[in-house]
């Protein structure tokens, strides 16, 4: 194969791979949802090749699962899934400050980049728009996770935010107080970071794991008052009452 081609194609595949990615990141490929390789050949208008690659690459990266014979769907994230993530981002951010103080952020257009990032995000946050905030979220912690010195850790943690999102987002778009379950925090973080204050970076980021634990806790309890009052199994579901209110799930 020539080498002009095989960089097309990889090329291609990475886009792909980014395309599906922002689709279940934005919600409009959902939990659950199957399709096959032929079916996303046939949107992209593209070959089969890059689209099995970028299809196995997301399942790589726990976005997708693999059906035998059938295709590939989006992988549906458990609450104790998240709440594992969270968990897991906290630990590894607090050796991060334990053992080096604070990430190596220096001056210059990296750390103007964070701040950019973080305006963006934090503006999007108060004003509730999610669609905005997910891509200035996941850039924002990509590129402050750049600073840290250990690219495996940085890589790590770019994954859990990007499958923390998959998860939380079918939820946030239920929630009418969406104010209160979205983080707001970026731009006093890149602040806190440019400004060499560890201790307050480390306080916003737990401060930010711990928000997110308790949207968990929150999630808990309404699974749990959902399943007292499902009824015994055989049992025929009628529709709710007009004055009961629909539930809704938040991040």
């Amino acid at each position: 194969m020539p080498a002009s081609a095989a960089v097309t194609r990889s090329t291609l595949r990475q886009q792909i791979a980014e395309a599906l990615r922002d689709e279940v990141l934005a919600g409009r490929l959902q939990p659950g949802q199957e399709f096959t390789v032929k079916e996303i050949a046939a949107t992209y208008e593209v070959s089969a090749t890059p689209v099995r690659e970028a299809l196995v690459d997301l399942t790589a990266q726990g976005l997708l699962d693999s059906i035998q014979h059938r295709g590939f769907q989006v992988h549906r994230f458990s609450v104790a899934d998240f709440r594992g993530m969270v968990e897991a981002r906290s630990l590894i951010v607090d050796g991060i400050f334990r053992q080096d103080g604070a990430p190596r952020v220096g001056l210059g257009r990296a750390l103007g980049s964070v701040q950019r990032r973080a305006e963006e995000a934090a503006r999007a946050a108060r004003a509730a728009d999610v669609d905005i905030l997910i891509g200035y979220d996941v850039r924002f912690w990509r590129e402050l996770g750049a600073l840290v010195s250990n690219a495996y850790i940085a890589d790590f943690l770019h994954r859990l935010r990007v499958q923390a999102w998959v998860f939380a987002v079918p939820h946030l778009r239920a929630e009418s107080d969406l104010r209160t379950w979205l983080w707001s925090g970026h731009d006093e973080l890149a602040e806190a970071i440019g400004g060499g204050d560890a201790g307050a970076a480390r306080e916003l980021i737990m401060a930010h794991n711990r928000h997110a634990l308790a949207w968990a806790d929150r999630l808990e309890r309404r699974a749990g008052h959902s399943l007292q009052h499902r009824p015994p199994d055989g049992l025929e579901l009628r529709a709710p009452h007009p004055r009961e209110p629909r539930e809704q799930g938040p991040q």
